[in-house]
């Protein structure tokens, strides 16, 4: 029996952002989608979705963004029985889970630094770990690799400002973390990039709150799709030219 490769995804939201249109794309591309995110509801919609398109995809559901309940949501996925047959190969895993808080920094409370730094940092920490351990166990591939660990960044990740004290803390280190590990694995030939999202990005929550001149303008905004589409782009790169970090904007976003 053939293995098959395995993309797994932490973060979709409500299915219509970067971590649902990638897991849509990587279904496409013949991998099995593992799918975790604290709503059920959302996991088994897009699972389903997938599923019904001609894919195969799984939800994981996670109680919290916390380091023991994120790594072991691995052993989950290890142990999930495919309704193909074949074993599974972990080629590809993305942090996209993140947590925002937008506030003057005296308003800034002891929760919110705590939620920025739990989500954005020390959940990251255990993806990463269970990660990289699954990595460690593949052949090197036709491209050499063995296996891409994806981070979804943001403009805050290199320039705080005047409300984004605590998001920028955790973007920051999880740059730091992603750039660490892409030293630090590369001679194991895991490729880790980190990819900065500087602007909005169309979705239901977005188009909620935005007018229709940003969100009819794909000069004005970012969409998830083409973003899964540089993801593949990083994952398809062969050894002699990796990317770490990337910076996707559209084309009229303010520097």
């Amino acid at each position: 029996m053939s293995t098959r490769p395995l993309f797994v995804v932490a973060g979709i939201g409500n299915g219509s952002g970067t971590g649902a249109a990638a897991a849509r794309l990587f279904a496409q591309k013949g991998y099995r989608v593992a799918l975790i995110a604290r709503n059920a509801d959302s996991l088994n919609r897009l699972a389903g979705e997938i599923n019904s398109a001609g894919g195969e995809a799984a939800g994981f559901p996670i109680s919290d963004y916390s380091y023991g309940a994120t790594l072991s949501v691995f052993d989950n996925i290890a142990a999930h029985k495919w309704s193909s047959a074949g074993s599974s190969s972990l080629r590809v895993a993305l942090w996209n889970a993140g947590s925002g808080v937008w506030k003057p920094f005296l308003d800034v409370t002891e929760k919110d630094v705590e939620t920025s730094l739990q989500t954005n940092v020390t959940a990251a920490f255990a993806f990463s770990r269970g990660a990289v351990l699954a990595f460690k166990q593949n052949d090197i591939d036709e491209r050499g690799k063995r296996g891409t660990l994806l981070f979804t960044g943001a403009t805050a990740a290199i320039r705080g400002n005047v409300t984004t004290s605590a998001f920028a803390a955790g973007k920051f280190g999880l740059r730091a973390l992603s750039q660490s590990l892409a030293k630090e694995f590369g001679k194991e030939n895991i490729h880790v990039t980190h990819a900065i999202i500087d602007g909005g990005i169309l979705t239901d929550r977005s188009s909620s709150y935005r007018d229709e001149a940003w969100i009819n303008n794909p000069d004005l905004r970012l969409d998830a799709n083409s973003i899964a589409k540089s993801y593949l782009y990083l994952v398809e790169q062969d050894r002699s030219a990796w990317t770490w970090e990337l910076d996707l904007r559209p084309a009229h976003e303010k520097w």
